[in-house]
């Protein structure tokens, strides 16, 4: 048990939790979904984000109800371009599976390298690319570290998630998210070469708490929410508040599509 999972049993109770959720730039509203909700600022509990943070990210946790079951929300994540730590959610990660969680569904904000997947739709993450060749895990003394991430984004949560949204009639495409340090946007040389890599769209976020979580054990599920298309493949000009502008949409669907899968966990 974590200090901060003591912390928050003292303010809500002898709480356990059936899953978590992390929410991504302009997708903190997805927190007022949750009945019953109780709100700990991140300012409470040892571990977590510390940061003035990034605008269009909340600083909250949300333990609540969600279709039936009971859900933690990190309604904002710490980035490693905020102070060059890959780790920053290890902690707050580790508490929700202190909690009981054994699943963790992400969400975060993303450019598409595919003209099919445009701004405002989702992007299911079938696999990823560490581009930046840094790992959370450095450092872990344990041969925890050594974390297989073969099939990492858990194949019958996709498989669950693509039927659940067909039945929406909300197009969930699915893809290879590659991590880009950031806090710059790529340029489009770097957009050319994820391409080539293999890569269908590129991100911020994500794939540290992937990887924190894998050693955990916690089936794990990610969706991006398109806000934009890579640089040098519109005429989009790329801006953070761009990013949060265009995130409403994808959070609508999501808005949709999470609730039905947290029910189907």
């Amino acid at each position: 048990m974590t200090m901060a999972a003591d912390r928050i049993r003292a303010i809500a109770g002898d709480v356990t939790i059936d899953a978590a959720l992390v929410l991504g730039s302009g997708l903190s509203a997805l927190g007022d979904t949750l009945a019953d909700r109780i709100a700990i600022p991140y300012a409470e509990l040892e571990g977590f984000p510390r940061s003035g943070g990034v605008s269009g990210h909340g600083r909250d946790l949300l333990l609540g109800t969600l279709a039936g079951k009971r859900i933690a929300v990190l309604t904002g994540r710490e980035h490693y371009y905020e102070h060059g730590n890959p780790s920053a959610m290890r902690p707050a990660i580790e508490t929700v599976a202190a909690l009981g969680a054994r699943t963790l569904l992400l969400t975060n904000s993303a450019g598409s390298l595919k003209p099919e997947n445009g701004p405002g739709s989702l992007m299911l993450i079938a696999d990823h690319i560490n581009y930046n060749g840094l790992n959370p895990l450095i450092g872990e003394p344990t041969d925890r570290r050594f974390v297989n991430m073969t099939n990492a984004y858990d194949p019958a949560l996709r498989e669950r998630s693509v039927e659940l949204a067909a039945r929406l009639g909300i197009q969930l495409n699915q893809g290879v998210y590659l991590w880009y340090s950031g806090p710059s946007f790529e340029t489009p040389a770097e957009i050319r070469m994820a391409i080539r890599l293999g890569a269908d769209a590129v991100g911020m976020s994500t794939v540290p708490e992937v990887i924190i979580a894998r050693m955990l054990g916690l089936r794990v599920l990610a969706c991006s929410s398109i806000t934009n298309m890579g640089a040098g493949l519109s005429d989009e000009t790329l801006s953070h508040e761009h990013t949060k502008t265009m995130a409403v949409t994808g959070a609508e669907k999501l808005k949709a599509l999470i609730p039905a899968l947290v029910e189907a966990l």
